[in-house]
């Protein structure tokens, strides 16, 4: 069982940054692949990044790509998400997650996905 804790949200204005952090325990962190999703009030959980097992390959979703970074670092057992530029539009709970299958296109689409962290809040004033 791999448990997930999420730090690093806060409230920024827009143009800012912020840097979250998923830390990993119970589990072999390099086995699987993590990804960050988000949920905005009155929306649907949607896809934000994904990275491979061994951190040389990535996903983004069109809004966030130039702006967020995901890496990892296997042997701190973490998976960061590096948010530069941000909007309002970025505001959401932030989720990181992981899945134990190869890196895909399928690693965009939550159901995939066996661990989830609790979530933390980012909020981004205008």
């Amino acid at each position: 069982q791999v448990q997930l804790v999420e730090s690093g949200g806060g409230l920024v204005q827009a143009g800012e940054s912020l840097r979250l952090s998923c830390a990993a325990s119970g589990g072999t962190f390099s086995m699987y692949v993590m990804g960050w999703f988000r949920q905005a009030p009155g929306k649907e959980r949607e896809f934000v990044t994904t990275v491979s097992r061994s951190g040389d390959h990535t996903y983004y979703r069109d809004s966030v790509k130039g702006r967020f970074t995901i890496s990892r670092d296997n042997a701190k057992n973490t998976v960061y998400l590096q948010m530069n530029s941000l909007k309002p539009e970025d505001t959401a709970v932030y989720y990181c997650a992981a899945h134990r299958q190869p890196l895909s296109l399928a690693s965009r689409y939550q159901a995939g996905y066996d661990y989830w962290g609790q979530g933390t809040q980012v909020t981004v004033s205008s």
